[in-house]
């Protein structure tokens, strides 16, 4: 495999996991947030506030992270500016 074949799968990777688990964390949330609301609809204004803050938080977390792990690209240096330095 190639360099740039293994850069764009370890980078789908980045993006697909964290956003595979948040979306069964959220689904998990929303099923809880349905069954409490069934037992006990006088609390659906309070579970609710805490139901999408919860969801917020974990969907921005999943959102923000590969951006983060990436990093930024190191500059690419010619041979040209190798060849100045070393004879330098």
């Amino acid at each position: 495999m190639s360099d740039t074949s293994l850069l764009s799968l370890s980078v789908a990777l980045l993006i697909g996991l964290p956003a595979f688990g948040s979306c069964i964390g959220i689904g998990l949330a929303t099923m809880k947030f349905l069954e409490s609301a069934a037992r006990q609809p006088e609390l659906i204004p309070e579970l609710q506030t805490k139901y999408f803050l919860g969801v917020g938080v974990t969907d921005g977390a999943s959102s923000s992270q590969p951006g983060s792990a990436c990093g930024s690209p190191r500059p690419t240096r010619s041979r040209a500016d190798r060849a100045k330095e070393n004879s330098a």
